[in-house]
């Protein structure tokens, strides 16, 4: 099998769920799992997170597998609904749904008889993604409360600007909001996890934690310790070539980078391939043996080479750390020039899977 392995740090997913609750102490908590739990595996995650009050989801294959794996939560479908077809298997896992287009109204309105549907209706206040228009919120829930299909309705936005700060934005948004449903029955959600952090004014009735269930940062310049977050992940691989390189010397395609001096170089089993950004430059923080080092020239699709300068001691075999506690994820997304939710989401399937203190659980999230 292939060294390359991410590792599951269960623990510090409760942590980091207690650290929601203290944030917004009044406000119940809908775990986002979505995307196989952020890259982490979407049954293990759940497991961990069980003292959440509900789970959010992107498609409804992920809220069948909660179901399937016992997981009795509240479930919260955020597109909805895309065709009449979904509407059994809504009900008969009891999947709670967001309601965002006038085409799902539509179909509610001529679906037939059955278990009602509880629903979020989701107003645009200004991401223009998803969403009902402010001024068409009291419309809409006429419409939506007539329905002998409909069980609960409660109200839900998403924040554009959250996690760059942006006062001016953010709270615009949530006046919209508040005015649009004013007076209107129903539970309010308003914030993801940028907004849980920095807008304790939105909290509501739901928060809606992502990312900082996974000890990842939101915002620039900080990683999810800065923050009062653990890493949930650790990803890892060992060298399987040392080299020894001539000053003068290009290493991988397209000879991209030039050893400045003689230099060794080891050659580790990971690639984009396993969802190592292909984008990564040179220069790229790795830890090798425990000690700094740093990628030269191009991931290639199973390999990645690394300067061991700083590392005289790696030699074939030698761990190397391409991110988790001891190197924060937010530091090689911010070399990469991306995020840290797009490197733990990207994790490929060849990668084995294992939580921490325990054997490799599988080849796959």
């Amino acid at each position: 099998m292939r060294a390359t392995t991410a590792t599951i740090h269960l623990p510090a997913l409760t942590h980091n769920l207690q650290r929601v609750r203290q944030l917004a102490p009044r406000s119940k908590v809908m775990a986002v799992v979505k995307a196989d739990g952020y890259g982490h595996g979407l049954e293990r995650v759940a497991g961990a997170l069980a003292d959440a009050d509900a789970f959010g989801v992107a498609t409804l294959v992920d809220g069948e597998r909660l179901r399937r794996a016992g997981m009795s939560h509240r479930i919260v479908l955020f597109p909805g609904f895309d065709e009449a077809g979904d509407l059994p298997l809504v009900r008969e896992l009891g999947i709670d749904c967001v309601l965002h287009h006038e085409s799902q109204l539509r179909l509610l309105e001529r679906a037939p008889a059955g278990p009602p549907i509880a629903l979020w209706i989701k107003l645009d206040t200004g991401m223009n993604r998803l969403g009902f228009a402010p001024a068409e919120a009291r419309r809409i829930h006429e419409r939506v409360h007539a329905l002998a299909c409909v069980s609960e309705i409660r109200w839900m936005t998403h924040f554009s600007s959250a996690d760059e700060n942006d006062r001016e934005q953010t709270e615009g948004q949530m006046a919209r909001f508040a005015a649009a449903i004013e007076g209107l029955p129903g539970e309010r959600s308003l914030c993801n996890s940028a907004a849980l952090q920095a807008f304790p004014a939105s909290h509501g009735d739901w928060v809606r934690p992502g990312g900082m269930l996974y000890g990842l940062s939101t915002f620039r310049r900080k990683s999810g310790r800065d923050l009062g977050l653990e890493p949930a992940m650790t990803l890892t691989t060992r060298l399987i070539s040392v080299r020894e390189c001539a000053a003068g010397e290009r290493i991988g395609y397209g000879g991209s980078f030039t050893c400045p001096r003689a230099m060794r170089v080891g050659i580790a089993a990971i690639g984009y391939g396993d969802g190592y950004p292909r984008h990564a430059p040179s220069g790229t923080p790795v830890k090798v043996a425990g000690q700094a080092g740093s990628v030269v020239g191009r991931v290639s699709m199973d390999l990645l080479a690394i300067d061991l300068s700083a590392a005289p001691a790696a030699d074939v075999g030698s761990e190397v750390l391409l991110w988790g506690p001891e190197l924060p994820v937010e530091q090689v997304a911010e070399a990469a020039g991306t995020i840290g939710y797009e490197l733990v989401c990207g994790v490929t399937r060849r990668v084995q899977f294992a939580e921490a203190g325990h054997e490799v659980l599988s080849a796959a999230a």
